[in-house]
This record gives C-alpha cells, structure tokens and sequence, in this order.
C-alpha cells in the first residue's frame, strides 16, 4: 500500500480524487473523517479538540490511532500492492499526536501511555507502506484551503497549528528524524502543492505520470529484493 501524507487542507482529497480518474488500476482509499467529525451531544470529538486542545487531545489522538490501526489492519489483509490510501496511522503519530505533546496539550503521562499503545499496536502489528507520498506546501495556503472548504470543525484553527504540523512533516517524512527503524528506508515521493495542480491539466498529467512510475519503481525495486535477498534501498524522489 502506498500512504498520501500532508498537512490539513494541503489537498490531500482532491489528489486522491485526480488518482481515481487518471490512473483508474490504482485503488484509492480516503480517510474516514467521520469517524471522529461526527456529532454527538452536540458536538464532534474534532470540533472539541480545536476548541479546547489541551483537554481533547490525549482523547482525540488515542481514538484516531485506533481508528487508523483497525483501518490499516483491514487494508493490509487485501494485500493489493496497488492501493492508496489517505492518510496514516504513521502522520498520525509522528506529526499530530507528538505536535501535541510538544505543544504541551499532553502531559509526560499521557504521552507514555500513547506511545505504549503506538508501539504495541503498531510497530508489532502494522506492516510498513511501499512507499508515502507527501504532498508538500506552505502553512499559510493550507490554512487558506482549510477555511475555503469551510468544515465547521475546523473554523478558526490559528496559523500557528498549519506550521506546527508542517515541521513535523517535514520532520518524519523529509529528514526521518526520530521514526522506527522499520520505516527509515520507506520511499518518499515529495510533490509541490503550492499551487492548484487541479485547475491546471498539464500539471495534474504530470503528477500521475510521477505517482504511477514511483509506484511501478517501487514495485519493481520489491520484486528485485525478493528474488535476491537484497537491502531496501534509500531513496526519495523530490519534484
């Protein structure tokens, strides 16, 4: 399976749409925001969490996790090797749960807790991706995005959380700084989403030329090393 990563409102969605419609033998998974964006008592967990961080977060971050492994569990069984999916349990952990335990919106405690399940969860169960693919921009149109699509959930959510969040991006997927060693040498495919690629044709045939041949190059890459019994290779493909 391959991973599409990013920042809130990077376009992580409509990326994931184009997919469906250019390159139609690739099977393309979105999140299931609903999950916790849904209304009970009045409110979503989603909308509690930005409306008052420090007390949803532990809340919010447990419940996505579990979510997100049940979610990764159920798509590693089909073992289609040509299948995309929206998000991760991974972003998940690395970017928004640890952006809020330096943030301070976790205490010691909590984070331990968490990251104990992280790594019994995850790390013992979950096989590692293909391959992420990391759709990169700047905070400020992500937050212009973000209140463009208008979710009641994300009303008002300040600059500072896009830039938050993209640092720990930036952190996981570019430099792989302080991940498990068994996501290390998981290849990355860096694309620009400073600009609309959706309005614009000749871009948007440009990524899903990039997107399928990262995907047969690291098919191929697998192929080799299990017929030769070699390392994974490093690599990140930036464009």
């Amino acid at each position: 399976m391959y991973l599409v990563e990013g920042n809130v409102g990077v376009g992580k969605s409509t990326l994931l749409s184009l997919i469906a419609k250019h390159l139609p033998h690739l099977q393309v998974v979105f999140e299931k925001v609903d999950s916790w964006d849904r209304n009970e008592h009045g409110k979503s967990l989603l909308t509690q969490f930005y409306q008052d961080t420090p007390r949803w977060s532990y809340t919010m971050e447990t419940y996505t996790m579990f979510t997100r492994v049940k979610e990764h569990l159920k798509e590693q069984t089909d073992k289609n090797p040509f299948k995309i999916i929206e998000r991760s349990l991974f972003s998940g952990h690395y970017c928004f749960a640890k952006n809020g335990y330096l943030q301070g919106f976790m205490d010691e405690t909590e984070w331990k807790l968490y990251s104990d399940w992280f790594s019994f969860l995850v790390e013992q169960h979950c096989n590692a991706p293909a391959g992420f693919i990391y759709l990169q921009a700047d905070p400020k149109d992500c937050q212009a995005r973000a209140q463009k699509r208008n979710r009641s959930s994300e009303e008002g959510i300040p600059l500072s959380y896009f830039e938050q969040i993209h640092e720990q991006h930036e952190a996981f997927l570019i430099k792989k700084q302080n991940i498990s060693p068994f996501l290390k040498d998981v290849p990355v495919l860096v694309l620009d989403a400073s600009h609309n690629f959706e309005s614009h044709q000749e871009t948007t045939l440009e990524y899903m030329e990039r997107i399928n041949d990262f995907i047969l190059i690291t098919q191929g890459a697998k192929q080799n090393r299990s017929t030769t019994n070699e390392s994974t290779p490093t690599y990140t493909l930036q464009f």
